[in-house]
C-alpha cells in the first residue's frame, strides 16, 4: 500500500439504508408514484430499469447512492444511482457515502463481488448481513487521488466496453453466418422432400423411472442437449438393469427434445458413443431408416431454422411449458437428397461448424480476458499500484 493512503471499514465512510418489501397491492407498471427496484434484474448498465411504481415508498435512494444486493443469487452486484426517489425492496441496501468520492467506493464495491459471493451464506436463498457490508475495509487515498484513479478506470472500462461488445458481434456473426448457410443448404427446392415418417421406422419414448445422482450408467435428459451435440456435464445415473437394457443408446442415436420451454423444445442432439447411456422420457430416440437417412444430416435438420420454424405451427404450449409428441414429429417435412448426398452435405457443414466453433473459441476467449483485464486493473488501482493516465484498450475485438 502506497504511503498517504488510510484503511477505513465501510461502516466509517457510509450510512447503509437496508431496503424494506412493499407488497404487490401497492406498486403498479402505470407510472404512479416512484419506481420501486426489487433486485438486479433491475439494474442497467447505467441507470436501474425501473419498470415498478408505488405510492407506498418505504425506504428511498438518491443519487449517488450505491445499491448493493444483498438477497438471492445475485449477492454482490451493485448500481450506482444517477437518479432521485426510488423506493428499494428488502434484497438491495443503499450505500450512501459520505467521506468519500461515492464513484471511488462503486468501483471498490465492483471489485469485491467475489468476496460478497464467498461471504455469502444461506442454502435456498443466499444472503449477506449489514455487518458484513459495513465491515468491509477499503483503502483510501486523498480525494485528488481517488479521483484520478476514477478517472483512469472510466476510460479504460469505457474501452474494454467497446471491445467487448465489438468481440460478442463478431461472436453473433459467426453464428448467424453457419445458420444461415445450414438454411439454405437445407432449404434446396431441388430436392425431394417427404415427411419424417416415411424415412423412419417409428420413435421412442425414453425412461420415465427416477435417475440418482450416482449410478453405473448416466441418464441423458433435456438438459444434456447443447448445440446439436451432448453436454456430459450435470448428469444423473441409473443401475436397473432393464432399463439400461431397454433404452441403452447406440452409436449415431438421435435424441430429440419433446417437452421443456418454448425457446428449447425441438432442439436435437446426435449420440457418438461417448460413453455407455440411456435417455429420459422427455426426450426421443428416433428410429431412422438407416438406408435412407444420414444421422448427422438429419440432426442438422432438425437444429435449423427450418425445422424450428415448423415445430412452431405444432408445438402446444401451456404456461412454461411446450410439448412436440412423437406424432407431430413423424409430421415434420424434410429434404430427402440421395444418401450420398446427404453425406456430401453433412461433411461441408462438419467443415464450417468447426471453423465457426473455432471463432467462437476465439472470441469467448478475449471475452473472457477483458473480464480478468477489468479484475487486474481494480486489483491495481486498490494497491496502489495504477500508474499513468490512460489505459489503452484495442477495441476491435
Amino acid at each position: 500500500m502506497k504511503n498517504g493512503w488510510e484503511t477505513y471499514t465501510l461502516g466509517q465512510m457510509c450510512q447503509l439504508i437496508s431496503g424494506r418489501h412493499i407488497d404487490a397491492k401497492n406498486y403498479n407498471t402505470d407510472l404512479r408514484g416512484v419506481g420501486y427496484l426489487t433486485g438486479p434484474s433491475d439494474f442497467g448498465k447505467v441507470n436501474p430499469i425501473v419498470s415498478k411504481w408505488t405510492e407506498h415508498p418505504i425506504v428511498k435512494a438518491n443519487s449517488g447512492d450505491i445499491l448493493i444486493t444483498v438477497k438471492g443469487s445475485g449477492v454482490g452486484k451493485i448500481n450506482l444511482l444517477d437518479i432521485d426517489q426510488i423506493a428499494i425492496s428488502r434484497q438491495l441496501m443503499a450505500v450512501r457515502v459520505t467521506g468519500a468520492d461515492p464513484r471511488y467506493v462503486y468501483l471498490f464495491l465492483n471489485s469485491a463481488f467475489d468476496h460478497f459471493q464467498a461471504a455469502s451464506s444461506g442454502a435456498a436463498i443466499p444472503g449477506i448481513s449489514r455487518e458484513q457490508i459495513l465491515r468491509l475495509t477499503i483503502p483510501c487515498p486523498s480525494l485528488p487521488e481517488q479521483r484520478r484513479i476514477v478517472g483512469i478506470l472510466d476510460e479504460a472500462f469505457a474501452g474494454i466496453a467497446i471491445a467487448k461488445a465489438n468481440a460478442e458481434k463478431n461472436l453473433q456473426n459467426a453464428r448467424a453466418l453457419f445458420e444461415s448457410h445450414l438454411n439454405d443448404v437445407l432449404g434446396s427446392k431441388s430436392w425431394e422432400w417427404k415427411k419424417l415418417g416415411d424415412l423412419c421406422n417409428g420413435v421412442e419414448y425414453g425412461s420415465a423411472s427416477k435417475s440418482k445422482k450416482q449410478g453405473k450408467v448416466p441418464v441423458l435428459r433435456m438438459g444434456n442437449i447443447q448445440g446439436g451435440r451432448l453436454d456430459w456435464g450435470n448428469l444423473v445415473y441409473t443401475d436397473d438393469k432393464e432399463e439400461i437394457k431397454k433404452y441403452l443408446l447406440k452409436h449415431n442415436d438421435v435424441l430429440f427434445n419433446r417437452t421443456t420451454g418454448p425457446e428449447l423444445v425441438g432442439k436435437t442432439a446426435i449420440y457418438k458413443s461417448e460413453r455407455p447411456s440411456i435417455f429420459a422420457g422427455y426426450l426421443i430416440r428416433i428410429h431412422r431408416n438407416e438406408e435412407l437417412l444420414d444421422a448427422d444430416f438429419l440432426n442438422y435438420f432438425l437444429n435449423s431454422e427450418i425445422a424450428s420454424e415448423y415445430g412452431k405451427t405444432v408445438v402446444i404450449s401451456s404456461v412454461n411449458q411446450a410439448n412436440i409428441n412423437g406424432t407431430k414429429l413423424m409430421g415434420y417435412p424434410i429434404p430427402v437428397p440421395a444418401l450420398s448426398e446427404q453425406r456430401a452435405v453433412v461433411e461441408n457443414l462438419d467443415e464450417l461448424s468447426q471453423e465457426t466453433q473455432r471463432l467462437e473459441t476465439i472470441y469467448q476467449r478475449k471475452l473472457a480476458a477483458f473480464d480478468e483485464l477489468k479484475k487486474s486493473l481494480l486489483h491495481q488501482a486498490f494497491s496502489g499500484q495504477l500508474t499513468g493516465d490512460a489505459v489503452c484498450i484495442e477495441a476491435s475485438g
